[in-house]
């Protein structure tokens, strides 16, 4: 294969890769889902094998594909790398993020990974803590930017809220801890609105609960979880295939909705803080937890 592969290609295959979706990378890229698709057709032609496979109405990436992200993800950060290092007007700076370990596993390769592509000279410090200990470093200034559980606080109403997903009950998929009369539960501090709001729904469903586990850690959750010593709480996209979804059928209440918001400092207000911001913005509407494409 001796064709130059096309850095612009690249970056829509990435995109799609990245957000489970050819309409979605369509819209993130700036082009109609019909160049989309002619791109990723003359892409498979450079490189001379198969990068999505049909399954039924849907595509998936195939082993090759997964081969080329990574050459593409490392291609492109080259790219950004050369130029910036001969632009005058590059951005460069420190921008301090905070957000609970809950979203840091999904959202940090996704979200940071592709920011520090096109933005290579600016260092992003990443604090790991409850949202209302992120809220107060905003308010304090330690922190720049924050993506927090947005509650009905009235400290938090400035936040913007930028992504709303299902709250789910979730244990694991090898045990049946939910059968238990009592349900032993794993869950935050007594500042976590997610576990406000489960407390809060078991009650009014009359379903008797203990809770079992208290940590401001999502990992230290997600072991109880999935050792079958307790049930959780979790948002959508953080569900991994281990774990089994509990519904009105199991006896366990619909829960609302989980509001991500992005809080931001009086003093962040450089272009690096913008530029992060709104790479946030764009990114995390995008998220996507599995492989499968969407054949749109």
């Amino acid at each position: 294969m001796n064709a130059l592969l096309d850095l612009d290609q690249l970056r829509t295959f990435i995109a799609i890769a990245e957000t489970g979706s050819f309409t979605k990378a369509a819209e993130q890229v700036n082009k109609t889902q019909s160049a989309v698709s002619m791109q990723m057709r003359r892409l498979e032609e450079r490189v001379g094998q198969t990068i999505f496979v049909r399954d039924g109405r849907q595509s998936r990436v195939t082993d090759t594909g997964l081969r080329l992200l990574d050459y593409a993800r490392r291609m492109l950060s080259l790219n950004a790398e050369t130029i910036a290092a001969f632009s005058s007007d590059a951005m460069s700076g420190k921008v301090r993020l905070g957000l609970p370990d809950d979203y840091a596993p999904r959202l940090l390769p996704t979200v940071l990974a592709s920011f520090a592509t096109t933005h290579p000279n600016i260092e992003i410090e990443v604090v790991c803590e409850q949202s209302s200990c992120i809220h107060r470093r905003i308010q304090d200034g330690r922190l720049d930017l924050g993506i927090v559980t947005h509650g009905n606080r009235t400290q938090e109403r400035n936040g913007r809220i930028i992504r709303s997903e299902p709250l789910l009950w979730v244990s694991s998929a090898h045990h049946s801890v939910h059968c238990q009369a009592t349900i032993p539960l794993a869950l935050g501090t007594k500042t976590c609105t997610w576990r406000a709001a489960a407390t809060e729904a078991l009650s009014k469903a009359g379903k008797k609960y203990r809770i079992a586990y208290v940590s401001s850690s999502a990992a230290a959750h997600t072991g109880a979880v999935m050792a079958g010593l307790a049930i959780s709480v979790l948002p959508e996209s953080a569900l991994t295939s281990d774990m089994r979804v509990l519904g009105e059928r199991e006896g366990f209440p619909e829960m609302k909705h989980c509001d991500i918001a992005l809080l931001r400092s009086e003093n962040a207000r450089d272009r690096i803080h913008n530029a992060l911001a709104a790479h946030i913005v764009n990114a995390l509407d995008n998220v996507s937890g599995g492989a499968a494409l969407a054949a749109e």
